[in-house]
């Protein structure tokens, strides 16, 4: 696998993973009531800071986008 995510799209990826984490938990939004909305939300967060931490997004290698100056 080659790198294809860039710093600002890292960073991007680990803080909006970080909120989708936590907002089912801290925030007491009425649409994290469902578990459904809840599990989505996790499991979406958990793939944006694993993509993130590998450096790679199969989606952009799918589509041929590069975001990476390497």
């Amino acid at each position: 696998m080659t790198a294809n995510l860039g710093s600002i799209d890292r960073i991007f990826r680990i803080v909006l993973g970080i909120v989708l984490l936590a907002a089912p938990f801290v925030s007491g939004l009425a649409i994290f009531s469902s578990s459904t909305a809840t599990i989505i939300s996790v499991i979406i967060g958990i793939v944006m800071v694993a993509t993130s931490a590998m450096r790679f997004c199969p989606l952009y290698r799918i589509f041929g986008i590069q975001t990476c100056k390497i």
